[in-house]
């Protein structure tokens, strides 16, 4: 039976990606396509990684805006202690 875990030939760590908002995964996005487009990385792969990056923003996404409607009720609803 094959096993399915890959293992990368390079041993040295990926490095960190910035993705602390949405113009930072914006721009990983476009170097997900860039890297398509030349060919560095296949389709498949980047679909996959495509994928993955607007998942993740939509998460941020979702929690802006939790934020931002916690704001507008604190605003509009203040507590009366």
């Amino acid at each position: 039976m094959r096993s399915r875990k890959r293992q990368r030939a390079d041993p040295y760590p990926l490095p960190k990606i910035d993705l602390r908002d949405a113009h930072a995964i914006r721009r990983e996005l476009g170097s997900v396509y860039r890297d398509m487009r030349a060919g560095r990385l296949a389709s498949q792969d980047g679909t996959r990684l495509a994928y993955v990056l607007d998942m993740i923003r939509k998460a941020y996404e979702t929690a802006v805006l939790a934020d931002r409607l916690e704001l507008l009720e604190r605003t509009i609803n203040p507590r009366k202690d």
